[in-house]
């Protein structure tokens, strides 16, 4: 069973993603430069290239500040470029010069899923030998050519007029083609652009041809493998003395592992967002339960009826199967469910609630299996629904029949598969819960009606338990009352020491149709009544009619519907009470046990129905 991590684990991932040594790796395999600094300009990751261009090992250079290893004007200039495009959330590209080298600077906003800056990512090219190229180009074609086959850039010379294209070596190799194998054509490089990035690549052209804004551009390019790898592009045009441009040359770069450096700190951010709203959710959750009250701990009474409902629920504790909690109105069923999950294997974990009967049919379905944004009208951000809030815990489905017809397939999916989508969403989300669920209606009527899903029924329907009405359990009144005097009392800052025998009377008379739930606030209103020791009733209740016998025939005690359904398993498996397809496997109960319920409820052979 996995554990969900605490807030001080997950700031720590935070903290450990800073150092992260795959990170690290990724920035390495760049020929560029690359250093990533947080927002007051100290160094999170930079690979060995830059490194090695301020005198220090990578490791030493962690947690550092990038500005003492330039002249304070410098690093003044830098301070401004960084303000900048945290002001803006724009890049900037600036040329620096350096100890007889050239680097172009490209110098970009780190943002996190939320599109709020978390970082500045700063990639140096040493263009050295591309600034001596264009020296080249001015001084003579041969000179120009010879630079060409020197540069570790795939250098390129598109001459306008006749639209023909110069490809160097080294731009073929980068793409995996020998020299003969690329035609000096524009329609050469178009094929092997990307189609989403066509729009982007000649935007930038047409805005540096007319514009002169600088050209600088990163595009996929299709090798001859058949796989895209990422490029940076960049070109100056060269224009007439009427200001058309003749031709542009420019070299490319294989950035690829620096734009699967960025994809992965992404998907890291990513993942770390999506933990953080899980653990917001989950103690928002727990906030809420706090509030309740629960007395779980405490199911009160030695009745048969009730003796049985805990066997039932001692043996549902052992299991991770669904239960079905059957019974009236204020029976106590929330209680029962509680006690299975406190006692099971889950219970690590809080229990995650869900009334179906408290809920709006329209928010049902998010407040189940939560929302993405832009869902509907009102979902501005994220929710976490409850099926994925008791991942690996137990999900408690209250008043289960008041479920919409048009979610019980979702339902069912999501309890038969463990999977679902979010409302809006399409990413399917897989978890681990046990479900419980509880009703008060009748839901082989209901399916029988049209209004409960068949197969739904016989998936909950694995581990039945009915909590029987108080009217059937009598003899548990007397305690009840008098753990309801004492919480009570203790509130309201009461001494009630004694509780008449005519009180008991006269409550053991009504047939309480709220059950416990009446019979709680029928005591809390006895307390405020009472001003003495003595507990003083503040309701009149009247004894009910008896139930004609027709109405006794669908009543039955509980014992009485016990000692039925034993004697048709008992009739169907020939009386063996134990051994494979006995009664007892039938049951899934102790033979001891069986045997036991089976005396008590004076079962005999001969015994007809």
């Amino acid at each position: 069973m996995s554990k969900k991590p605490s807030h001080e684990e997950f700031e720590q991932s935070v903290k450990e993603l800073e150092k992260d040594e795959a990170l690290r790796a990724l920035l390495n395999a760049t020929i560029e430069s690359a250093v990533l600094i947080n927002m007051e300009g100290k160094i999170l990751a930079i690979n060995q290239i830059a490194a090695q261009r301020l005198g220090k090992s990578a490791d030493e250079l962690i947690g550092v500040s990038v500005d003492d290893y330039f002249p304070p004007d410098v690093a003044k200039f830098r301070k401004t470029i960084r303000d900048g495009i945290v002001r803006s959330g724009k890049p900037v590209r600036f040329t620096d010069e350096r100890e007889g080298r050239v680097l172009d600077n490209n110098v970009y906003p780190v943002f996190d899923v939320d599109k709020k800056i978390i970082g500045i990512a700063v990639y140096a090219m040493d263009i050295t030998e591309s600034k001596r190229v264009e020296e080249a180009l001015h001084k003579s074609e041969e000179r120009y050519a010879l630079a060409v086959a020197g540069s570790t850039d795939g250098l390129w010379d598109w001459d306008i007029p006749s639209d023909t294209v110069y490809y160097s070596d080294r731009f073929k190799e980068l793409i995996g083609y020998l020299p003969e194998e690329f035609p000096g054509t524009l329609d050469s490089f178009q094929s092997h652009l990307h189609p989403e990035d066509a729009d982007v690549t000649w935007t930038a052209v047409e805005r540096h041809l007319k514009e002169r804004i600088p050209y600088n551009v990163e595009y996929r390019l299709r090798i001859k493998s058949g796989e895209y790898r990422w490029f940076l592009a960049r070109g100056q045009a060269i224009w007439d003395r009427e200001g058309n441009p003749v031709r542009i040359a420019g070299s490319i770069s294989d950035v690829t592992a620096r734009k699967q450096a960025e994809a992965e700190l992404l998907t890291a951010y990513e993942e770390i967002k999506e933990l953080k709203d899980r653990l917001e959710a989950e103690r928002d959750y727990l906030q809420e339960e706090i509030k309740l009250e629960h007395n779980h701990e405490n199911i009160i009474g030695n009745s048969e009826p009730l003796k049985y409902v805990l066997y039932r629920l001692e043996q549902a504790a052992t299991i991770d199967s669904t239960v079905l909690i059957l019974g009236e109105t204020g029976t106590g069923k929330e209680l029962v469910a509680r006690a299975i999950h406190t006692a099971g294997l889950r219970n690590q974990r809080p229990l995650v609630k869900v009334n179906c009967a408290t809920l709006p049919t329209n928010l049902i379905e998010s407040e189940l299996f939560g929302h993405e944004k832009g869902a509907f009208t009102g979902a501005t951000a994220i929710k976490i629904g409850r099926f994925e809030l008791a991942d690996n815990t137990t999900l408690f489905l209250d008043e289960i029949g008041e479920l919409p017809l048009e979610l019980q397939a979702k339902l069912l999916r999501a309890i038969e598969d463990g999977e679902f989508e979010r409302l809006g969403g399409s990413k399917t989300i897989k978890v681990n819960v046990r479900i419980i669920a509880a009703t008060n209606r009748n839901l082989e009527k209901e399916m029988k009606e049209g209004r409960f899903r068949e197969d739904l029924w016989y998936r909950l329907n694995v581990y039945p338990i009915t909590v029987p009405p108080l009217r059937e359990r009598k003899e548990d009144i007397p305690p009840m009352v008098r753990h309801f005097v004492d919480q009570y009392s203790r509130q309201m800052g009461k001494s009630i020491e004694k509780i008449p025998a005519r009180v008991i009377q006269t409550l053991q008379g009504y047939n309480w149709p709220g059950n416990v739930r009446e019979l709680k606030h029928v005591v809390e209103r006895a307390v405020i009544n009472s001003s003495g020791p003595a507990l003083r009733l503040a309701d009149s209740l009247e004894k009910l009619p008896d139930v004609t016998a027709r109405e006794k025939d669908d009543l039955k005690p509980m014992a009485e519907m016990e000692r039925e359904y034993i004697l048709r398993v008992l009739d169907r498996v020939g009386w063996k009470v134990e051994g494979k397809s006995g009664a007892a496997e039938v049951l899934d109960m102790n033979p001891g046990t069986l045997r036991s319920r089976i005396k008590k409820l004076g079962i005999r052979r001969h015994t007809g129905r």
